[in-house]
C-alpha cells in the first residue's frame, strides 16, 4: 500500500524527530533544555499520530484479496459467491479481468457455492478464483492485498485469529447479528469496494496483544517425581533501599560471577550485608504457548465452584491479588465485549491502554483500571490456590493453567488494520449509538411554551370573573407573543439494523452444513507452516 498525497503534511514532524535522535546521539543536551526537549518530542510524536489517523492510504494495482466468510450461515454462500464473481469479472487498470479472490477451501465441494458451475459459464474463474487455507495464512500472510469479510464481529475475530503476525487491511461487511466491528452494509457492497480500491482508504490500527504462555516445569536436579512437583526453597537478598530481589545459589548454579549479580548488575558488598535474606519458592517457567489477541484474554475458574486467586504483577512488581471469578485483559477494541459486561469503560480504540477489568470480584474496592500498554503484565496462579485456572484468546484456544504457571500480557507489533467507512472517531461513535444503544432514553414529549411580553399588573391570581375575558384579549394579541416549542423526531433516533439476508437458495443443499475451521486444525497448520518454513532454510544452508 502506499500513502496519497496528504501523507506528506507530517513528514516535516517525522523529520524533526530523526534529526533530534540524530543530534542527541551526537551533541549532549544542555540540562537546563532537557525538559523543553521531552515536551517539543512528545508533541511532535503527537502530532505524527494525528496525521496517520487522518491519512488516506491507496493500494498499488492490488492483485490479490481473501474472501471471509462466516461459518455455519449457509445463506452467506451465494453472498460469497456474487462477491467473488464481482471482483474476478470487473475489468481493473486495463486489464481484461479483475483481481484473483481466495475464498474457504471449504466452499469448493458446496452445492452453493457451484463452483463446477461457475468453471463452465465464467471464463476467468479457472484461472482467478482460488482457495485458502490456514495454513496459507499462516506461511504466506502478505500474498494478499487486503481481506473482505462477510458475517458480524465474530468473522473480524476469526480473521485476526487466522493471521496472527501480519494482517493484511481488512474491509468488513454486515451481515451478522450485532455488527459493532462491521461498518460497510452489504447492500452497497460494490460501491464501497470500488472506492476502496480506486479512491483510498483510512486505515484504523487497532492494537492488539501479545499473550505467552509459560509453563512451570521441574528443577534440573530433580531426581523422581516427587521431587519434580515439589516447589524448590532458595536464598533471596532483599535490598531494603532500592527493593531490589536478588537470587543467592540459583546464580552461582547458572554461572554467575558471584553471589547476587543478576543481568551484569553487581550488588556491592554492603548492599549485601544491609539486605534482608530469606529462602522463598523458586520454580523455571518456559513459554510453550503465544497468541496475538484483538479483544481480550480472560483468565476464569472455568468448571471449579471455588473462587479464582490469581496475583496480578504489572513491569515486574506486584500489583494485586486477585479474588474473583475472574480477570479480564482487553484492548480498546475489546472493551465493547467481555469488559463491558463485567463493568469495564469503554475505550476508543486510538488510546494505546490495556484494561484490567475483575470479573465478579469478592472485593467493594476492586474497580476497573486503565494501564499503558507499554506495561507488561503477568496473571500468575500461585501455588496455594485452590482450582487451576482456565485461559481463552479472543473466547478461543481454550487452556487449563495450573499452580506455578503465568501468562505475559504485552503490546504486539502486529497491530490489526481495519478499513473506516468514514473516519477512526465517527464509525466508533456510530457503533456505540447503533449497536449499544449508547445513552438512548425514551425521549419526553413534546410541549409548547408561550411566551409574553406584557407585563403581569399583580402576582396575584386573576379571578375568576376576568379569567375568560383575560384568556381572550391575550389570545387576539398574537403580535405581542411568541411562540417555541419542543419536537421530538421518530426517525432520528430509531436505528434498526437491517441484515436481511438474500438469495435463498431452497434446493436440495438446504441440508448442506457449513463448518468453518476448528482451532486445532489452525494451530496445526501454524505449526506445518513453521516446520516447513524451518525446512526451506535447511535446504537453503545446504546448497
Amino acid at each position: 500500500m502506499s500513502s496519497l498525497s496528504d501523507i506528506s503534511t507530517y513528514d516535516n514532524a517525522s523529520a524533526s524527530i530523526t534529526s533530534r535522535r540524530r543530534s542527541s546521539s551526537v551533541k549532549t543536551i544542555p540540562r537546563e533544555e532537557h525538559t523543553s526537549y521531552l515536551t517539543d518530542t512528545a508533541g511532535a510524536v503527537r502530532e505524527v499520530a494525528k496525521k496517520l489517523g487522518k491519512t488516506r492510504v491507496k493500494w498499488e494495482n492490488p492483485k490479490t484479496v481473501m474472501l471471509i466468510t462466516k461459518p455455519g450461515d449457509r445463506s452467506l454462500i451465494p453472498i460469497t459467491r456474487e462477491v467473488a464473481l464481482y471482483l474476478i469479472e470487473t475489468p481493473r487498470y486495463a486489464m481484461k479481468s479483475g483481481i484473483t479472490v481466495y475464498v474457504d477451501e471449504k466452499l469448493k465441494e458446496s452445492k452453493r457455492f457451484k463452483y463446477e458451475s461457475l468453471q463452465k459459464n465464467h471464463a476467468f474463474v479457472t484461472e482467478k478464483l482460488k482457495f485458502w487455507t490456514p495454513q496459507l495464512c499462516a506461511s504466506q500472510p502478505k500474498l494478499f492485498d487486503f481481506i473482505i469479510t462477510l458475517g458480524g464481529d465474530g468473522t473480524v475475530l476469526f480473521s485476526s485469529w487466522l493471521f496472527q503476525n501480519y494482517v493484511p487491511p481488512v474491509i468488513p461487511f454486515h451481515l451478522g447479528s450485532l455488527g459493532f466491528l462491521t461498518p460497510f452494509d452489504y447492500d452497497r457492497y460494490k460501491e464501497h469496494l470500488d472506492k476502496a480500491i480506486e479512491t483510498g482508504v483510512r486505515i484504523n490500527l487497532r492494537g492488539r496483544l501479545t499473550c505467552t504462555v509459560y509453563r512451570r516445569v521441574p528443577h534440573p536436579d530433580c531426581k523422581s517425581p516427587e521431587d519434580a512437583n515439589a516447589v524448590q526453597l532458595r536464598n533471596v537478598v532483599r535490598n531494603p533501599v532500592t527493593g531490589k530481589l536478588t537470587v543467592g545459589g540459583w546464580c552461582q548454579q547458572q554461572g554467575k560471577k558471584k553471589f547476587g549479580e543478576v543481568d551484569g548488575e553487581d550488588v556491592y558488598e554492603e548492599e549485601e550485608k544491609i539486605g534482608e535474606e530469606r529462602q522463598v519458592p523458586c520454580f523455571t517457567t518456559v513459554p510453550v504457548e503465544k497468541y496475538h489477541v484483538i479483544n481480550d484474554l480472560v483468565v476464569d475458574r472455568g468448571p471449579s465452584p471455588y473462587m479464582s486467586l490469581l496475583e496480578l504483577f504489572g513491569d515486574e512488581k506486584h500489583l494485586t491479588t486477585v479474588q474473583a471469578d475472574g480477570l479480564a485483559i482487553s484492548t480498546p477494541t475489546g472493551s465493547t465485549a467481555y469488559s463491558l459486561s463485567a463493568g469495564g469503560s469503554l475505550t476508543h480504540p486510538d488510546i494505546h491502554a490495556t484494561l484490567i477489568t475483575p470479573i465478579c470480584p469478592h472485593t467493594l474496592s476492586f474497580r476497573p483500571t486503565l494501564v499503558p500498554d507499554s506495561m507488561e503484565l503477568r496473571i500468575c496462579v500461585p501455588f496455594n490456590s485452590r482450582n487451576t485456572a482456565w485461559a481463552s484468546f479472543d473466547g478461543r484456544g481454550r487452556v487449563e493453567l495450573k499452580q506455578g504457571d503465568h501468562i505475559k500480557v504485552t503490546a504486539s507489533g502486529y497491530p490489526f488494520p481495519t478499513v473506516c467507512k468514514e473516519d477512526q472517531a465517527t464509525d466508533w461513535f456510530n457503533s456505540l449509538q447503533n449497536c449499544l444503544h449508547w445513552n438512548k432514553r425514551e425521549r419526553q414529549k413534546s410541549f409548547a411554551v408561550v411566551e409574553s411580553h406584557e407585563e403581569r399588573k399583580s402576582a396575584k391570581s386573576p379571578s375568576s370573573s376576568r379569567s375568560e375575558e383575560s384568556r381572550k384579549s391575550s389570545l387576539s394579541d398574537i403580535g405581542s407573543d411568541e411562540v417555541f416549542g419542543m419536537f421530538y423526531d421518530d426517525e432520528l433516533y430509531n436505528h434498526e439494523n437491517d441484515s436481511s439476508n438474500n438469495d435463498e437458495d431452497e434446493s436440495d443443499s438446504d441440508k448442506e452444513v457449513f463448518n468453518g475451521w476448528t482451532d486445532d486444525e489452525i494451530i496445526k497448520s501454524r505449526y506445518l507452516a513453521n516446520i516447513s518454513s524451518q525446512l526451506e532454510k535447511v535446504s537453503k544452508n545446504k546448497d
